[in-house]
């Protein structure tokens, strides 16, 4: 299957995601990612939805979406055309031993050191899916006991 990232403009009203989520539960389509925020238009919300599909199921989960009242635009963001990011806090177990190591790690992939312990510290990570995997991956052997992501959020690098 390959994964699509749609880049909703929806108003901002109550219940419009629950009415999105809504729509993919009743249809049997699986949000791999969804992530919101505010944008520059007042009363206006940018929705950045990651859906896994091949190009009929894409244009049944577009068609469906635009039926929504509240839905403004939709876009597919192409990787060659967009920028991708995705935000995780990772909370590390350190100790004297290991903690110069851990930090840095993060110290190269721009992790920002967001809180320390003395058994742990929490980093905060931003890049593209594979970037933050690959950190992951270099602390688990330090012991990861938490870890929080947004999810990704994408902007089209030119408007279309």
């Amino acid at each position: 299957m390959n994964k699509h990232v749609l880049s909703l403009l929806v108003e901002d009203q109550p219940g419009v995601t629950s009415r999105i989520s809504g729509l993919f539960t009743r249809r049997g389509y699986n949000i791999e990612s969804f992530s919101s925020g505010s944008t520059e238009l007042p009363g206006m919300t940018r929705i950045t939805l990651v859906v896994n599909g091949d190009k009929e199921v894409l244009e049944q989960i577009q068609k469906q979406l635009n039926k929504l009242i509240d839905v403004v635009s939709i876009k597919e963001l192409k990787p060659e055309e967009s920028v991708y990011r995705e935000l995780a806090l990772i909370k590390v177990s350190t100790t004297d031993a290991n903690r110069a190591s851990v930090l840095e790690v993060a110290d190269i992939f721009r992790g920002k050191v967001i809180d320390v312990a003395t058994d742990c510290v929490i980093l905060e990570v931003t890049g593209d899916y594979q970037k933050l995997e690959a950190f992951i991956d270099l602390m688990k052997p330090h012991g990861i006991r938490e870890i929080v992501r947004t999810g990704l959020t994408a902007l089209g690098r030119r408007n279309h």
